[in-house]
C-alpha cells in the first residue's frame, strides 16, 4: 500500500508546471498565498478556510455538524477528525486542496459496477478520518493529521484540468474518508459538473443529514461501505454506530444520486448467513432490489492481522444468500475472475458485463437496457 500511495503522489508532482494556470481565482489565490497547483504544501501552511457545517458557542467553543460525532472544540483544539480546527471561535477546515493522494483508476476499482463501465477515474483524497477502522487499507493516510503526511495544493479547477490530461471521464473522493474533507468534495464535485465530468464519492456513510442533502445531489454516484450489519462490530473495530450509517443509506436512495453498497466479509465478525440474510433483507426492502451490495474479501491489513484472509468459499455463499434473499444485483469483490463479478439480467438471466478484475472484457447492454429481453438495468450508463 505504501507503493500505491507513493504513485498517486506523482501524478500531482509531475504536472505542477502543466497546471500552474488554473488556479479559481483572486479568493482562493490568496488562501493559497505562495501555492502553486501541484506544489508540495510544507511548514503546515495549509490554506485551511472556514468550515461550513458548524455552530459557534460560547466560550470560543465550535460544534461540528458535519459527522454524527458532534464534535465540541475549544479554541486551538481539533475534532476526532484532526482534519477541523477552532482558531478563537471559526471552525477551519485544514484540508481543502491538500491532496495527500491522486491516482487514476478504472472506475470498476471504487468499486462502481453500474456507473460508465470501463472508464477512469481521477482519484482523490486528503489525510484525516472520522472513524478508525482497524482493517483499514489505506491508514497511511486516514489515521494521520494533515501535518503528517505529505499533501500537495490541488484546488477544485487544477483537479478538473488534471483529470482532463489523463482522459478521466470522472472524479473520485475516495482512499481515506471524504466526509472530512466534504468542503473540496463540494467544490470538485461543482467543477466537474461545469466541466462535463462525473463526480463520485467512496464514503463510510458516517455524516450528518444536512451536509449530506446539500452534496449528494450533486454527486453522480455514491459508493458505501455498509462494514457490517451489526452494531458491536461498528464498536468495537470502526470506533462508530451502525444506525447513522443506515439512515445515510436510506436519505440518499430518497436524493436519488446513484447507489452501491460494499460489505467487507471479515471472518468470524461478519460472515454468519444471519447476518447476510438480516443486511439483504433490509436493503430490498428499505432501499430496493436494484441497489448493487459488493460481498468482498478481506485480507490482513493494520491492526487486523491475526485473522486469515477471508475463504473464497465464504464469500460466494453470503454472495448467494444475497441473491436468494431478493438482491438483483449481489457482487464478489476481491476474487478475480469469479463469475460473480459479472453483471446478469435479473429478468432473463443473460450475462451483460463480462468482468476481470478491475478490467471490462465484455459489455452487451444496448442504451441500458438487455438485449436479449429488454429489461431495463438501473445504473449510469452514457
Amino acid at each position: 500500500m505504501n507503493g500505491g500511495i507513493d504513485r498517486r503522489r506523482l501524478i500531482v508532482l509531475g504536472t505542477a508546471g502543466a497546471l500552474a494556470a488554473a488556479l479559481p481565482g483572486r479568493a482562493a489565490t490568496r488562501a493559497a498565498a505562495r501555492l502553486q497547483p501541484g506544489e508540495r504544501i510544507t511548514d503546515n501552511h495549509f490554506p485551511a478556510p472556514e468550515a461550513s457545517w458548524y455552530k459557534k458557542l460560547d466560550e470560543g467553543r465550535v460544534e461540528c455538524h458535519l459527522c454524527p460525532r458532534k464534535c465540541r472544540v475549544a479554541n486551538a483544539e481539533r475534532g476526532f477528525c484532526g482534519a477541523r480546527e477552532n482558531r478563537k471561535g471559526t471552525y477551519h477546515t485544514l484540508v481543502w486542496g491538500a491532496s495527500c493522494a491522486v491516482h487514476v483508476d478504472p472506475i470498476e476499482k471504487k468499486p462502481f459496477f453500474h456507473v460508465l463501465p470501463g472508464e477512469k477515474a481521477l482519484s482523490y483524497a486528503t489525510a484525516g478520518c472520522n472513524v478508525e477502522c482497524k482493517f483499514c487499507q489505506n491508514w497511511e493516510i486516514s489515521q494521520f493529521r494533515p501535518e503528517q503526511v505529505s499533501s500537495y495544493w490541488l484546488p477544485p479547477d487544477a483537479m478538473v484540468k488534471l483529470a482532463g490530461q489523463y482522459g478521466a471521464k470522472l472524479t473520485a473522493a475516495t482512499y481515506s474518508e471524504p466526509v472530512i474533507f466534504w468542503e473540496y468534495v463540494r467544490d470538485v464535485a461543482r467543477a466537474s459538473r461545469k466541466a462535463g465530468l462525473r463526480p463520485t464519492v467512496v464514503s463510510n456513510g458516517y455524516i450528518q443529514e444536512k451536509p449530506l442533502r446539500d452534496v449528494l445531489p450533486m454527486l453522480t454516484a455514491y459508493k458505501v461501505d455498509l462494514k457490517s450489519f451489526s452494531e458491536r462490530f461498528y464498536k468495537k473495530l470502526i470506533r462508530g454506530e451502525l444506525k447513522p450509517v443506515l439512515d445515510t443509506l436510506v436519505r440518499a436512495r430518497k436524493i436519488g444520486t446513484w447507489l452501491e453498497i460494499v460489505v467487507l466479509i471479515i471472518p468470524t465478525w461478519n460472515d454468519s448467513d444471519q447476518e447476510a440474510r438480516g443486511l439483504s433483507r433490509w436493503v430490498v426492502k428499505n432501499l430496493g432490489p436494484d441497489v448493487p451490495v459488493h460481498f468482498t474479501r478481506f485480507h490482513p491489513t493494520y491492526r487486523l492481522t491475526d485473522l486469515p484472509p477471508t475463504p473464497v468459499p465464504t464469500i460466494e455463499r453470503l454472495w448467494k444468500i444475497g441473491k436468494a434473499e431478493g438482491l438483483h444485483f449481489a457482487y464478489v469483490g476481491n476474487v478475480p475472475g469469479h463469475p460473480g463479478e459479472s453483471t446478469y439480467c435479473p429478468g432473463c438471466g443473460a450475462l451483460l458485463i463480462r468482468r476481470l478484475g478491475f478490467q471490462i472484457l465484455a459489455n452487451r447492454l444496448e442504451n441500458g437496457h438487455c438485449p436479449d429481453c429488454g429489461r431495463k438495468i438501473p445504473g449510469v450508463w452514457k
